[in-house]
């Protein structure tokens, strides 16, 4: 669970900072410019798609969060697929947490949006936290294979009880 707070917690202070601090008029480049913090208010999902189904969106989020918590996270055995889990977590909570608080009101927030990648998306910490989630399940999910083969990283966790820290 420490992941996914971590996650959540940090999602929400960047965003934050970025609405106290950020002009979208005058957004701010590092990185030599590979990096832009372009603060905008996303009423859709990814790439802005989606923006009359805000509600939607904020149900469906409402809907993986607890199969994720309550059916998923449970069977969670090993500290790696606890990482995956947590990220995932604080993923889901960080954007729905916009979409319940932030206006133009509840279940129709719009996401707070503002790390800029060049030819790419404006995205945030939780978009940052689905994503590092995808990738490490699909990892995953090639290591472990299709029978549940253990690797060498999840038998050595064996002599060691896995605290849940996702």
């Amino acid at each position: 669970m420490l992941i996914a707070v971590a996650g959540l917690v940090l999602d929400q202070v960047t965003k934050a900072m970025a609405v106290a601090w950020l002009d979208p008029m005058n957004p701010p480049r590092i990185l030599g410019g590979l990096v832009t913090f372009q603060l905008i208010r996303n009423p859709g999902a990814a790439f802005s798609m989606g923006e009359n189904a805000t509600v939607m969106f904020a149900a469906l989020a409402v809907v993986m969060l607890v199969v994720v918590v309550v059916w998923l996270a449970p069977k969670v055995t090993t500290r790696a697929w606890a990482v995956a889990t947590g990220l995932g977590i604080a993923g889901i909570a960080g954007n729905l947490t916009d979409r319940l608080v932030r206006p133009p009101g509840i279940m129709h927030g719009h996401v707070v949006d503002f790390i800029e990648l060049p030819y790419f998306a404006i995205v945030n910490v939780a978009d940052i936290c689905l994503t590092s989630a995808a990738v490490t399940i699909v990892v995953l999910s090639l290591i472990v294979g299709r029978k549940g083969d253990r690797t060498a990283a999840d038998a050595s966790e064996e002599s060691a009880p896995v605290q849940p820290d996702a």
